[in-house]
């Protein structure tokens, strides 16, 4: 049997578990928060006041902050480009609607919450020029992205387990960072996303591990080449407008670490908690090639960290069209 019929097979064995899933790591329409509930009410009489107030306590936001959430916000907004590419992975099939595809619309309509709900903030605030930041935005789902994982749903969920993790960090220290410059309205907006992606990432996570049971080796040489190749963030590609295809990323990502939302240190912890989650060190009847990867991702953390600890970032700042320096004090 080849490798493809081989992954086509796994994932059919697993979709009888897939509904069990959804009521295990999704929350009802009915029940989930809605980003209405965390903003001001625009039926209330009251509404301006309430914008006025948002608008004050986000004065007090520096600038590496705003570069971070406003490049949070836009991967968010990015949806579009990550519900195609997963509904396209081998065994998840949209035209008979199977239940896996079922669990990518789920998943979708939760995610679709978080970049609607920071987009009205920012719009609100008045700290940010919107209308780059949707140039941004429409440039980076029409650009797409390359995770390097073709269809193959082993490396897609290794990809997604490790991606949902590392946006739980993000938007976590974001919170974090909020409610320490006084900002409690938008802390308990990322809290809320961060909880989302946490869920999110125990589902992808579990369907590895359910993989892992069924097709240990070939599991194992799906992670290995993820973590060799190394995770690409969805943002990759991110630009500004009149900008080539990626100029942008570099310089959020150096604004994210500078101010410890997102760093190489998070990367290698992240990836150390996948090995232990997946047990990697107690895997048994792995073929030869599978052993090997199995000692190459062993190791690999304790290597990555002395590589992140020589990481050297920029002292000065890029200037982002989406936030003028002039206009946070």
């Amino acid at each position: 049997m080849s490798i493809k019929n081989m992954r086509l097979e796994v994932m059919q064995f697993l979709e009888n578990k897939v509904d069990g899933f959804m009521d295990q790591f999704l929350i009802p329409v009915e029940k989930i928060w809605q980003p209405s509930d965390l903003l001001p009410n625009s039926e209330s009489e009251t509404f301006f006041d309430e914008v006025k107030e948002l608008r004050e306590i986000a004065k007090d936001l520096p600038y590496d902050f705003w570069v971070t959430l406003v490049g949070d916000t836009i991967t968010e907004e990015a949806l579009p480009t990550y519900e195609s590419w997963l509904i396209d992975v081998e065994g998840i099939d949209n035209v008979e609607r199977n239940a896996w595809s079922n669990w990518v619309r789920q998943w979708t309509s939760e995610e679709n919450r978080h970049g609607d709900l920071l987009n009205k903030y920012l719009y609100l605030s008045g700290r940010v020029n919107m209308r780059e930041v949707e140039m941004t935005t429409q440039h980076l789902i029409a650009d797409g992205f390359d995770i390097g994982t073709g269809r193959d749903p082993y490396k897609n969920f290794v990809y997604t387990s490790f991606q949902e993790l590392a946006t739980y960090v993000s938007h976590n220290r974001v919170s974090q960072l909020a409610k320490k410059y006084g900002d409690a309205k938008l802390s308990k907006i990322c809290k809320l996303i961060a909880g989302d992606e946490m869920r999110h990432h125990h589902a992808y996570s579990e369907f590895v591990t359910q993989i892992f049971k069924v097709d240990p080796s070939e599991m194992m040489l799906a992670f290995q080449y993820m973590m060799k190749q190394k995770i690409t963030m969805p943002a990759v590609f991110l630009r500004e407008s009149g900008e080539k295809i990626g100029t942008a990323f570099e310089e959020f990502s150096n604004s994210a670490q500078k101010i410890g939302v997102y760093t190489a240190a998070d990367y290698v912890d992240i990836l150390q908690k996948l090995v232990e989650k997946w047990e990697i060190d107690k895997m048994l009847n792995l073929t030869d090639e599978a052993e090997k990867a199995r000692d190459y991702l062993m190791k690999l953390p304790a290597r990555m960290a002395k590589v992140s600890e020589r990481l050297v970032l920029p002292e000065q700042t890029a200037i982002f069209k989406w936030v003028e320096p002039a206009l946070v004090r």
